[in-house]
C-alpha cells in the first residue's frame, strides 16, 4: 500500500479515482491545484474547491488547496493569448498538465512525503520491456484523454497512475453513485477552463498585457482582398461560421498571417495537407528519434482526431517533420500533433509550427 497524492477538480472523475484508491488500501490525501479565478470568483472548472473539499470529507481523507494561480498565468494564460495574438490556435491544457499539475503535485508529494500521484484521466500508464513509461489509449475510445497528457517527463509518467483507465464514463458514474459521492451526476466542461463562455477572443481582449490585432483584411490565395475581418484572434484554420462573407460557396480559413493581419480564405479542399512541422517535441514510449532517423506511427493532429498513418522524421534539435499517408484536414499552427506507436501507446507530440 501506498500514500497517493489525487488531484482533486472538483468532477466526478477525480473523486472516483480517490474512492477507489482508498478502496484498495491505500492512504489517499486529494489536492486542488487553484490555478485561475474569474473577476466575479468563479473557479475554474478544473479547481471547484467548494466540491473537492465536500468529497473529501465525505471519502474521510485529507485535503488541501495549492496556489499556483502565478506558475498558470506564466506557463498557460499569458502563452495561449500570446499564441493566439501571432496567428495560431494554441492547447493551452497540453502545457498546463507537464508544467502547472504535475509539476504541483510533484513538488506537494516531496513536501507530503507520498509515494504516488494520481489523476481521473482516461487513460492507461505502462512500462516497455525497454523501461520507458507512457501513457496508453483507454480502454474506451470515446474518453480517451492521451492526447492531452503527450508533454509529460519519465519521471513524472515513473510516479503516477491513473485508475480510471481501463472505465467508462458510465460505470465510473455509476460507482460514485452507489458509494454516496455528490458529484456523480455533475456535467462535464467542454470548454477551456479559464474561458468559461468559450469567448476566445472576448478573453483576450480583457487579459492581454500588449495591444491586441484590430480589423484586417480577408484575402484569396492571390492576395485579393475580399472584405474585413474583426481581427485575427477571432479565427482559426478550418473555420468557416462567422466569417461574414458572402461568397456564393462555402468558404473556410486557409491561413492566418499576422505579419499583414490577414486572413486567407479558400475552398474546403485546400485545407488537407500531407505534411506538417512540429516543434515543442517530447518522447514516450521511444526514445528520442536522433537528427535523420524516423519511424511510423499513427498521428493525431486535434483531440477528436481519429489519427491517421504517418512517418515522423526528427530534422533538427527540437523539429519533426510529419508525414501522412493520407492528407489531413485543417491541420491548425499552434495545436499538438501527437503520434501513437503500434500498442496505442504515446510514442511522443509536438506542437503544430
Amino acid at each position: 500500500m501506498a500514500k497517493v497524492l489525487v488531484g482533486m477538480s472538483g468532477g466526478v472523475d477525480s473523486a472516483v479515482a480517490a474512492y477507489l484508491l482508498k478502496k484498495e488500501g491505500h492512504e489517499v490525501v486529494g489536492v486542488t491545484l487553484r490555478t485561475w479565478e474569474a473577476d466575479s470568483g468563479e473557479h475554474s472548472r478544473c479547481c471547484e474547491i467548494d466540491d473537492a473539499r465536500l468529497v473529501s470529507q465525505i471519502l474521510g481523507i485529507d485535503y488541501h488547496v495549492i496556489n499556483c494561480a502565478r506558475e498558470f498565468k506564466e506557463k498557460v494564460t499569458a502563452p495561449f493569448i500570446e499564441s493566439y495574438i501571432h496567428g495560431m490556435t494554441p492547447n493551452p491544457c497540453t502545457g498546463c498538465n507537464s508544467g502547472v499539475k504535475w509539476e504541483k503535485m510533484q513538488y506537494m508529494a516531496k513536501v507530503l512525503e507520498a509515494d504516488l500521484i494520481a489523476t481521473g484521466h482516461y487513460a492507461c500508464i505502462e512500462r516497455s520491456e525497454s523501461g520507458r513509461y507512457a501513457v496508453k489509449k483507454a480502454f474506451h475510445a470515446e474518453k480517451d484523454q492521451t492526447y492531452m497528457l503527450y508533454r509529460l517527463s519519465q519521471e513524472q509518467l515513473a510516479m503516477t497512475v491513473m485508475p480510471l483507465g481501463k472505465l467508462s464514463k458510465q460505470e465510473v458514474r455509476q460507482i460514485a453513485r452507489e458509494a454516496g459521492i455528490p458529484v456523480a451526476e455533475k456535467q462535464d466542461s467542454q470548454e477551456i477552463c479559464f474561458v468559461t463562455d468559450g469567448d476566445y477572443a472576448e478573453y483576450i481582449e480583457k487579459n492581454a498585457d500588449q495591444p491586441i490585432p484590430g480589423p484586417g483584411n480577408f484575402v484569396d490565395e492571390e492576395g485579393n482582398i475580399l472584405g474585413v475581418h474583426k481581427g485575427i484572434t477571432h479565427y482559426t484554420v478550418g473555420q468557416r461560421k462567422g466569417l461574414g462573407l458572402a461568397m456564393g460557396y462555402p468558404a473556410y480559413v486557409k491561413q492566418i498571417r499576422p505579419q499583414s493581419d490577414e486572413v486567407v480564405i479558400s475552398v474546403e479542399e485546400s485545407l488537407f495537407s500531407d505534411e506538417l512541422l512540429c516543434d515543442e517535441i517530447n518522447f514516450m514510449s521511444i526514445p528520442p528519434l536522433e537528427v535523420g532517423e524516423s519511424f511510423r506511427c499513427r498521428a493525431k493532429i486535434r483531440y477528436h482526431h481519429k489519427g491517421e498513418a504517418a512517418v515522423v522524421e526528427r530534422t533538427g534539435d527540437d523539429r519533426i517533420r510529419i508525414r501522412f499517408d493520407s492528407p489531413v484536414r485543417a491541420a491548425a499552427p499552434g495545436q499538438a500533433c501527437v503520434f501513437y506507436d503500434s500498442e496505442d501507446r504515446v510514442a511522443g507530440g509536438g506542437r503544430i509550427i
